[in-house]
């Protein structure tokens, strides 16, 4: 609904000339107090200098008569795209060069912004101000936006069947107390007194101090936090790095969560289910991924199910927004200062909804590049599922095969 100050400007606008209106109108500014010119500005669409006119005319004190017609006819400065009628299409080819315009068009790589604009229509002989630049792409249908993060890239014809089959073999291993679980890395951080976005609350004019610069600390590195989340217990566990994402230390780090959180929990259990990305250091590509899951199914007698979400899906996983998401919001303002600390900020997170997080410091030296052969791949006791094999599949221990 209309507020009362905007239906009293609408019925009485279409009353008054011009000098009439911008005195009206400053009139009502001024009764408004702090703020109102910019206010009756954004209601009449009347520039704030033309009400500030009416004021000064409010000012002066208006005694004579004023009459219905206070210009000639055709006075008055001609209307700039009267005066340029490309003025619309040139701008149009500016703003948007890849659709319409020249693709090489030099506007192509700046932000476009109105003092641009008005700079290139000036050089093609049309002078107009950025303010007027402002108006005329409003009229035209633009506004400034902000990136938006929409596209996953392109959508594999059995994206939705395939969360349908995660969906349904999760549930009917959590009805059968089997465990379930989500696993993925978290994003790196640099560690040691950098900015950390977010805030905190501190006495005021004493924010925390931290350094210009975000260049990596050789002594310190980057944080590697992988993350292991228990769906059926909303419970979590992140093993933190310092080296490398590989592998090796992925299964490393689901292993820590076995015997620290996952084998006390169920003790008497064979089997386990997770979830995980489709590329990454668990990637379904990935041939060291599964000779080292072989390796964690010998060692502790597991037989592991693997289901991958599809391709670009990633943000759906479980753990983004069940774990990963509560410890950035956590630890959010605060520098991550040393390995320690980071551990600290990722075992305090909780929820209301009842999380616990354990986390734990992982100062093995994981290598990059190593190879895995079709032959050593062929070693592994690897079943594909019928749906989609690539992205499920169940290693089972070597003792276990049948």
């Amino acid at each position: 609904m209309k507020a009362p100050i905007e239906i009293k400007i609408d019925q009485m606008m279409p009353l008054l000339n011009e000098r009439q209106q911008r005195i009206y109108l400053a009139s009502e500014a001024i009764a408004l107090g702090r703020g109102g010119f910019t206010k009756i500005s954004k209601i009449s669409g009347v520039s704030r200098p033309t009400l500030l006119e009416g004021k000064k005319e409010l000012e002066k004190g208006i005694t004579e008569f004023l009459p219905d017609k206070i210009r000639k006819p055709g006075g008055g400065r001609k209307k700039i795209y009267l005066q340029h009628p490309e003025i619309i299409s040139l701008l149009d080819s500016m703003v948007d060069p890849v659709t319409r315009g020249d693709p090489m068009s030099s506007l192509r790589w700046t932000c476009k912004s109105t003092r641009q604009l008005a700079k290139a229509l000036e050089e093609k002989g049309i002078i107009v101000s950025h303010v007027y630049v402002a108006e005329l792409l409003s009229e035209m249908g633009y506004s400034l936006q902000a990136n938006r993060k929409v596209n996953e890239g392109g959508d594999h014809p059995d994206r939705d069947q395939q969360f349908h089959y995660i969906n349904d073999l999760c549930q009917s291993y959590l009805h059968k107390s089997v465990p379930v679980i989500s696993v993925d890395t978290k994003k790196k951080e640099n560690v040691g007194n950098y900015k950390n976005n977010g805030e905190t609350w501190e006495q005021v004019g004493q924010p925390t101090e931290v350094e210009v610069y975000d260049f990596i600390n050789a002594d310190q590195g980057k944080a590697v936090p992988y993350g292991v989340y228990d769906i059926g217990k909303n419970e979590g566990f992140v093993n933190v790095g310092k080296s490398y994402d590989t592998s090796s230390f992925a299964v490393s780090s689901i292993r820590r969560w076995w015997i620290e959180m996952g084998e006390p929990s169920y003790p008497k259990t064979k089997k386990l289910l997770m979830t995980a990305d489709g590329g990454g250091s668990n990637g379904y590509r990935r041939k060291l991924w599964k000779t080292e899951l072989q390796k964690f199914s010998n060692e502790f007698n597991l037989e592991i199910t693997v289901l991958h979400l599809p391709p670009g899906t990633s943000k759906w996983n479980k753990i983004e927004h069940r774990l990963f998401s509560f410890i950035s919001m956590n630890w959010k303002g605060q520098p991550l200062v040393s390995f320690e600390t980071i551990v600290n900020l990722i075992g305090s997170t909780t929820t209301s909804k009842g999380l616990k997080v354990k986390s734990m410091f992982d100062e093995t030296e994981y290598v990059k590049g190593i190879s895995v052969t079709d032959e050593e791949l062929k070693m592994v006791n690897l079943f594909p599922h019928t749906f989609h094999g690539e992205w499920n599949y169940t290693i089972k221990p070597k003792k276990m095969q049948s």
